[in-house]
């Protein structure tokens, strides 16, 4: 069985039962802390898609040695970085790095 996130990327169901359900070892005091925990893991498995991705989109583009391919794929590159640091699971700070050291080696392509 498969699980098909929003985005249309598969997940093997024993994988997203086994992060989601997994048991907990810490002792809470309130109902809302156990619900926070149990929803905070899907959501810890959707940051490390996107930020994955990004890498992924990253790390391709700095392998890239024709420069239009790489001026082309900037923009995207750009507007995925800015889509996590509006999310929150990268800092705003990263993303400027990040941003800035792409635009410096497309520039010297």
């Amino acid at each position: 069985m498969v699980f098909i996130h929003a985005t249309g990327v598969r997940f093997p169901y024993g994988l997203l039962k086994k992060i989601v359900t997994a048991k907990l070892k810490i002792m809470a005091n309130h109902k809302s802390t156990l619900r926070r925990l149990r929803s905070d893991k899907p959501k810890a498995l959707n940051n490390k898609y996107y930020h994955k991705t990004m890498r992924n989109a990253l790390r391709d583009l700095r392998s890239e040695t024709d420069k239009n391919a790489a001026v082309g794929a900037m923009p995207k590159l750009v507007a995925m970085i800015d889509k996590l640091v509006k999310r929150g699971t990268i800092h705003k700070n990263k993303a400027a790095n990040l941003k800035s050291k792409v635009a410096k080696q497309v520039a010297t392509l």
